[in-house]
């Protein structure tokens, strides 16, 4: 049986801890920061984990991750 492809988008986005989570980056990083408050700016260095229906769709795109 052929190996299964990594879609390399979402391996770029997303990791996967040890006790198997799903990481990403929080969004909004780019520009226009100066304008938000300073509590906004802080959270927005942190990594979120992921919640929900996307994480059975991220496991199945990244199967060796």
């Amino acid at each position: 049986m052929p190996k299964i492809k990594t879609h390399q988008a979402t391996a770029k986005r997303f990791k996967q801890t040890r006790t198997n989570k799903i990481i990403k980056r929080r969004c909004g990083q780019d520009h226009f920061n100066s304008r938000d408050r300073g509590q906004v700016t802080r959270s927005k260095r942190r990594d979120v984990a992921m919640a929900g229906a996307e994480i059975k769709t991220i496991r199945m795109l990244t199967p060796y991750n």
